[in-house]
């Protein structure tokens, strides 16, 4: 089955969907470890065509689902999702999860990287021979497993795979637009038939913005305010820290400041708390220990997650919070991605001498 084939032309559960693919693409990529689409997002804002989706997790193939109208393919690490891939496209994009390799007393190289992902990403690369790779990490990968995980994939796409890499760049989602702090690694290269030897990152916008700018316009369920007890319980939780010296504990971040990362599990949403005193009903709408708080104090919502990631409004959320959670929280920031994106369809369009049609080698 090919991955049009998978596609609902028109509606998703008879809704539209927000984001189909585009008539007349300037190029064509493929999307490792999607997640809810924040690679295809960016480069379908610029012109681009998304020839295959892997993602293994159910809930964010129903979110993909349900804006692009495709179903990803599942486990990219299986020879028979791998099968589907096309020869050709223009651009292979993977977030994919960081992960230390065996490599002691060896030289680094593409087969140290056996039972890791980053593995499965470079024998696509190898077999499919794009013409530009981008891939994103956590900031943490520049020092993991102490520089050799980084040093490693460098050594493969630069040797092994014969790709022009410039030094990776920590990009800042607040230096594109969102008002969140949230700091990723990026990782671009380019074909050697391409003949792109330099490559220069995005810089930053300059826009100023800050949570008052992506904060819900009506008035917040009472689900999302914490209760008195858990309050007392994030404070006492806090001030064991403090008095050790350690800087752990809630946050509230104000309305004219920046959110902290978003992050999946720990204090993700605990870091992130803000004061809302437009609450009027406090009765409990789920089951708590104690009373609303009348601070105003809450969580942010799915939603403001979603705009500190860069996804419009129309983007869809058909999850239950906890998933809608976690995918925002595993996702990328879009404005980066597009923001860089956009550098590397400038460089490989004007190799090519096209403004328009598809990129050629």
């Amino acid at each position: 089955m090919k991955f049009s084939e998978k596609k609902t032309s028109a509606t998703v559960l008879g809704g539209e969907i927000p984001f189909p693919s585009k008539k007349n693409p300037k190029f064509e990529f493929i999307d490792l470890f999607a997640g809810i689409g924040g690679f295809r997002l960016a480069l379908q804002n610029l012109g681009g065509e998304c020839l295959f989706t892997s993602e293994w997790d159910k809930e964010a193939q129903r979110t993909y689902m349900a804006n692009f109208g495709d179903l990803p393919y599942g486990d990219i690490t299986k020879e028979s999702t791998k099968s589907y891939i096309p020869d050709s496209f223009d651009i292979l994009c993977a977030g994919f999860p960081c992960q230390a390799f065996s490599i002691a007393g060896r030289r680094g190289g593409f087969e140290d990287t056996r039972g890791t992902l980053f593995f499965d990403v470079a024998e696509i690369i190898r077999r499919k021979q794009p013409k530009a790779i981008f891939l994103e990490n956590v900031k943490g990968l520049r020092n993991h497993n102490g520089g050799k995980t980084l040093a490693t994939i460098l050594n493969v796409l630069r040797n092994d795979l014969g790709y022009y890499v410039p030094e990776p760049q920590i990009l800042n989602a607040k230096d594109f637009g969102v008002p969140q702090n949230r700091e990723r690694i990026f990782i671009v290269g380019f074909h050697k038939k391409t003949g792109i030897t330099e490559f220069k990152y995005p810089t930053p916008t300059g826009i100023k913005v800050c949570f008052s700018d992506i904060k819900e316009k009506d008035v917040v369920p009472t689900k999302y305010y914490l209760s008195t007890q858990y309050l007392t319980t994030l404070e006492n939780h806090k001030a064991r820290h403090e008095s050790k010296g350690n800087g752990f504990g809630y946050e509230i971040i104000s309305d004219d400041s920046i959110a902290n990362a978003i992050v999946v599990g720990g204090m993700g949403k605990e870091r992130n708390l803000v004061i809302d005193n437009r609450i009027t009903d406090f009765t409990p709408t789920t089951r708590i220990k104690g009373e609303v708080n009348r601070l105003g104090i809450r969580k942010m919502t799915p939603r403001e997650w979603a705009r500190l990631q860069g996804f419009p409004d129309n983007y869809i959320i058909p999850v239950a919070d906890a998933s809608a959670y976690k995918q925002f929280g595993n996702s990328v920031a879009v404005p980066a991605i597009q923001a860089t994106a956009n550098e590397i369809i400038k460089l490989i369009l004007k190799r090519n001498g096209q403004t328009s049609q598809k990129i050629m080698l």
